[in-house]
């Protein structure tokens, strides 16, 4: 956990830092402004024992220029488990840098970050990797994304394992702040 919040703080620290430097280096008069997106997430998991993922998050975006955003997600998920067993919820915890591409609608993102178990009877944390690709309109958002939670226990050839990987699809309604 310690490894986990270290590593986020660390991250989120060298982000801010490069944002203000690249916002500083800028002679353009874009108005730098902050945008907040409430999204529905839903997708598969590629590992058992896991039937699929439906979740919810708030993203905050700040955007350095019109092609360049910084982003902070935080939300609520829940993995379903197959049969009766217990279901494994989680807040996920991240900050990205998103890069817009043909005509500042669609989007490449990566995040970075942790997801924090809430079930009693996982008491793991994880590490979280998270490429996407999207669409963005002024008030729509809709992604696909790969999420790699490291540390997330698996059912791999019949034995434990760690490292559960998902594609993960995003709706999302957006508004300036």
């Amino acid at each position: 956990m310690k490894k986990i919040f270290k590593i986020v703080l660390i991250s989120s620290l060298l982000l801010g830092t490069c944002a203000k430097t690249f916002s500083q280096n800028q002679g353009d008069n874009y108005n730098r402004k902050f945008k907040l997106g409430i999204g529905v997430s839903t997708g598969l998991p590629f590992n058992d024992p896991y039937n699929f993922n439906l979740g919810g998050d708030l993203r905050l975006q700040y955007n350095l220029s019109e092609t360049y955003s910084l982003t902070f997600t935080t939300g609520f998920n829940n993995l379903f488990v197959k049969d009766d067993n217990t279901d494994l919820s989680y807040i996920p915890i991240k900050i990205g840098y998103k890069s817009f591409i043909f005509k500042n609608e669609f989007y490449v993102m990566g995040e970075v970050g942790a997801a924090f178990s809430v079930t009693k009877e996982y008491d793991t944390n994880s590490l979280l990797f998270s490429p996407s690709v999207g669409y963005a309109t002024k008030y729509v958002d809709i992604s696909v994304r790969y999420e790699f939670l490291k540390d997330f226990p698996v059912i791999k050839d019949n034995a434990v394992d760690d490292g559960l990987g998902q594609v993960m699809l995003r709706l999302a309604y957006g508004f300036d702040l």
